[in-house]
């Protein structure tokens, strides 16, 4: 399916193929107006991008979107955003590392229909089958279009790096030095450029999978086509049952040429399509939603934890920002950490001390925490605070996190908890999720500690901070990826140790 079908008549898409005029936002100097338009492939965004008087043509794919956020909701636009009014402003979330892309339009209803639009378009996309079905036979006359825009010479031939930056917009990623030989046999007339039928020549064997042509030859014969029976013997090799309607089923949600769907046949194409998509994971799909028993106590389970939450670089001379804790909790982390220390003006600041890392504000990472920690999963959020303040500045502390995130926080036993004992995630979630507590650091075993205040972190003698700790990934990554699915997993029990900040 094309991501624009049923879509053309749509008014914000409309708009995206029509054209903007929006600022870019990314310093205190004055933001850039650039035009960007919607492609018709419907997976492109183009903008012009001017280098002192030159213009330049860029392009990025709806694939490699993560989000788009309304309004100040990226540190950006806190920043720098307060000349543009709130409404005219979006932000672009890209998957990766990639940064975010902040924007303003010339009126609110230019920022409506882009947001709008982007979310229906993402939606839409599934890069599997997008690129599946880009480079099948139909699909090629998408690269040829894609040649005749990235042809900047307009002498039909694209260079090696030309071709690199069009597959990356279809989801291809490739190790350079393989592609880069396949070029060099593709290029016949040896000028390091390819014409349109070197280029399809050239992605084609990029795309090859030679294990999968042979499965698929050993179960489809002579005529190279998948009959439905001949599809149900290969899922029953694989310890599937499917009856004869299911394999038709799977057939015409796959099978790229309509001619052989018609006839209740399966081509390479859509055999490769169906083995890269959900359907063909090996991954149990029920399993990536909560299947586990999250009733035992809290110390049972792995959490998705993250150190030096606040990096988006490296840990001597990168940059620290709170963009950094929304894409942990995206990725379903229920434990982030915060380095503490103190700031200028009474206020505490996050970063990796005693290095060279930028500084944000205790503050602005508490609101992240409040607006984000639940977007993704509803189960408990630790905060693993690392306290470099004094005093007077841990009191500022407590009070952001009374007054930022008031009822979210768990500063009591639960009503009907053994207080020797954790409570369990699913005691601790109530619904709506919305509602769930923030953890700040707390001992599993309350004897150690003082009493603690509503809005205050319990602190044990000599007011050292303790705090459970138990971190599964190795030492030596910045940040740890979660699991797949849940955030939390039951495994046998594990205790965390007490460990002195």
């Amino acid at each position: 399916m094309c991501p624009l079908a049923g879509l053309t008549d749509d008014e914000d898409i409309k708009l995206m193929l029509k054209g903007s005029l929006l600022w870019k936002i990314k310093s205190p100097r004055r933001a850039k107006e650039r035009l960007y338009r919607l492609q018709e492939d419907g997976m492109t965004i183009w903008f012009e991008r001017r280098f002192r008087h030159a213009r330049s043509k860029q392009i990025f794919s709806v694939m490699h979107i993560e989000g788009v956020r309304e309004g100040y909701q990226s540190e950006g636009l806190r920043k720098y955003g307060a000349s543009f009014p709130e409404r005219h402003c979006f932000t672009i979330v890209f998957k990766g590392k990639r940064k975010n892309l902040d924007l303003a339009a010339r009126g609110e209803e230019d920022a409506r229909h882009w947001v709008q639009g982007l979310t229906k378009l993402i939606a839409r996309v599934d890069p599997a089958r997008t690129r599946c079905r880009a480079l099948s036979l139909p699909g090629l006359t998408w690269i040829h279009d894609m040649l005749r825009r990235a042809d900047k010479n307009k002498d039909n031939k694209m260079c090696f790096r030309e071709i690199k930056n069009v597959l990356r917009m279809i989801n291809v990623d490739m190790n350079d030095i393989y592609a880069y030989k396949l070029f060099k046999e593709c290029d016949r007339s040896g000028d390091e450029r390819l014409e349109e039928r070197e280029v399809e020549e050239f992605c084609r064997r990029l795309l090859r999978r030679p294990e999968l042509e042979e499965i698929f030859g050993r179960y489809s014969g002579e005529d190279c086509v998948l009959s439905a029976e001949e599809l149900r013997e290969f899922l029953r090799d694989q310890g599937e049952e499917a009856s004869p309607r299911q394999a038709r089923a799977i057939i015409h949600a796959y099978e790229l040429n309509e001619k052989a769907k018609q006839q209740d046949l399966m081509m390479l194409d859509g055999f490769m399509m169906y083995l890269l998509s959900a359907d063909g994971d090996i991954l149990n799909q029920e399993h990536t939603k909560v299947h586990q028993d999250m009733s035992q106590p809290l110390c049972h389970y792995f959490i998705s934890s993250s150190h030096n939450t606040y990096l988006t670089d490296n840990q001597i001379g990168g940059t620290s920002s709170t963009e950094a804790y929304i894409r942990a909790f995206m990725k379903g982390c229920r434990c982030v950490e915060l380095d503490c220390w103190e700031g200028s003006n009474g206020e505490p600041i996050i970063y990796h001390g005693h290095t060279l890392t930028s500084k944000i504000l205790f503050r602005d990472v508490i609101e992240s925490i409040r607006d984000y920690a639940f977007k993704q999963s509803p189960y408990p959020v630790i905060l693993s605070l690392e306290n470099h303040c004094g005093l007077e500045q841990q009191a500022t502390m407590a009070r952001h996190m009374k007054a930022i995130l008031g009822d979210m926080l768990l500063t009591q036993p639960l009503e009907g908890q053994d207080p020797k004992d954790l409570p369990s995630p699913e005691h601790v979630t109530p619904i709506p999720p919305q509602y769930t507590p923030v953890w700040p650091p707390c001992d599993p075993f309350p004897s150690q500690y003082t009493p603690a205040q509503p809005g205050m972190i319990p602190s044990p003698p000599q007011s050292t901070l303790v705090q459970p700790q138990y971190d599964p990934c190795p030492s030596q990554y910045d940040h740890c990826p979660p699991p797949v699915h849940p955030s939390m997993t039951c495994v046998p029990p594990v205790y965390p140790s007490l460990a002195p900040v």
